[in-house]
């Protein structure tokens, strides 16, 4: 099927351009795809983060649930359609992104609600969330410190760190190997079937039907855990209808030490950010403009603040959205706001939410492992097509990767350095990231000497004089 392309979308692999438009019956299934692939992970995060922080199953648990959806469908249509463009303040990159939590908030806030207490962790969450509109405010001043070969490394490191995730969903439990169940052969087989037909469906058809292949995937898997008892029907028949947000439901404290953590956590989220930015652009053969890093950046501290005013945890851009807009071809902003739309429906309503929420995590696994190996994909594809790979930067990825990929198998090597500097760096993205910024900064682009040459003879021996003559 032939969509209206604009002059963006010139990439033979594209569907649906940035502003097409495809029409509702196709559109309504494609962003209903987004929203079934991020809402289980999105929710898992919040839920393991709800459960580390004290709001334990119950009313508690049901209220995050709840926020994160909502928040995260404000989120998404924020970043599809900005606003504040004329103020030259624009909230939001004009971009197909979908919002979520961050992996990378995980451990923090359990350690700030931990010392300090729900109030503290949340107001903090509001407190500390400006630095990224500050650094996405002037981005252009920035600029040379997040060149491409950053933002390649970036989207890799996004990659690797999501390997773990996509195996243990695929391997039907997010709890990771220990869990009932883990690796089963009905698992691992479920996994594999959404797997193949999301792959089949990608490679051999065109238009709306590769545009839908995650959904037929997905639907398909679906359908085939019913009758081996894996989908769990009793969370729709006990989830109520409506759900409103509260405005500071768990208290206000000032703690500037917790301020003072996030801020840094907040850093390296905008580095992820301004990655997913740049693996999206990518699904258009291009860069991102100042301007797209700019709102993407200003709309995640924006919305951070948003969720944590009514007791959400900060939202930041959902990396896994990467490979989905590359995988599909689907770059419509149109297509992903009506995924935003569901899920503002979804946070409002916890009997839609349930529905979505119970697919079964190795139905989503099958799809996780194509999806998530895009963005790595996609990051190596980004350092080839622009960055000269010559010693010095062969040395920035190589090492950085390492280093970031060591810290995630490994993570007792920086076991003893002091607790605040392990939760800040003790993620791959975070230690390979800093290890990049470092190494891009401090090895010039041309040497200014050679040591060799410095230690060198004076005097030139009789084969180079000769040689000169």
């Amino acid at each position: 099927m032939a969509s209206n392309r604009n002059d963006e979308t010139s990439s033979s692999e594209i569907v649906y351009g940035l502003d097409d438009r495809p029409p509702l019956r196709e559109a309504i299934p494609m962003g209903t795809q987004h929203v079934m692939f991020m809402i289980v992970i999105n929710l898992s995060l919040a839920i393991v983060i709800a459960g580390g922080v004290g709001l334990t199953a119950g009313a508690g648990q049901a209220y995050v649930i709840q926020m994160a959806l909502l928040v995260a469908g404000i989120g998404t249509l924020v970043q599809c359609y900005p606003f504040g463009e004329k103020l030259g303040f624009p909230v939001g990159a004009k971009l197909p992104i979908v919002m979520g939590t961050s992996a990378s908030f995980i451990t923090p806030l359990i350690l700030i609600a931990d010392s300090f207490g729900l109030a503290a962790m949340f107001t903090a969450i509001i407190f500390a969330a400006p630095v990224e509109i500050v650094v996405g405010y002037h981005f252009d001043k920035f600029r040379k410190v997040f060149p491409p070969l950053l933002g390649g490394i970036v989207v890799t490191l996004i990659g690797l760190s999501l390997a773990p995730v996509a195996i243990d969903y695929f391997a039907g439990a997010a709890g990771g190997p220990g869990s009932a169940g883990y690796g089963s052969l009905t698992n691992l087989g479920l996994g594999t079937l959404v797997l193949v037909v999301a792959v089949f469906f990608n490679q051999f058809f065109d238009g709306a039907m590769r545009a839908a292949s995650i959904l037929i995937g997905l639907a398909v898997g679906y359908v085939a855990a019913i009758p081996l008892g894996l989908v769990e029907f009793a969370p729709v028949y006990e989830a109520g209808w409506v759900a409103l947000p509260s405005i500071m439901p768990y208290g206000f404290d000032v703690n500037p030490t917790a301020i003072l953590t996030l801020v840094f956590i907040y850093i390296i989220v905008a580095v992820e950010t301004i990655g997913d930015v740049n693996g999206i652009t990518q699904a258009a053969d291009r860069n991102p403009t100042d301007q797209e890093v700019k709102g993407g950046l200003i709309a995640d501290g924006v919305l951070s603040a948003l969720a944590g005013l009514v007791g959400m945890f900060p939202n930041t851009s959902f990396s896994g959205n990467v490979g989905m807009v590359s995988y599909t071809g689907v770059l419509s902003r149109f297509v992903v706001g009506i995924g935003g739309v569901i899920l503002v429906v979804m946070g409002l309503s916890p009997k839609v939410g349930a529905v979505f929420s119970i697919t079964p995590t190795p139905v989503l696994g099958g799809a996780t492992i194509v999806l998530f190996g895009m963005i790595l994909a996609l990051g190596i594809r980004i350092i080839v097509e622009n960055v000269e790979l010559d010693l010095r930067n062969m040395i920035v990825v190589g090492t950085s990767l390492l280093v970031g990929l060591g810290v995630e198998i490994r993570p007792e090597v920086i076991g003893q350095l002091p607790g605040d500097v392990q939760v800040i760096f003790g993620s791959a993205l975070a230690a390979g990231t800093a290890t990049a910024l470092v190494l891009n900064i401090a090895l010039p682009e041309e040497p200014p000497f050679s040591l060799g040459e410095m230690f060198s003879d004076a005097e030139p021996t009789a084969e180079t004089a000769e040689a000169d003559d």
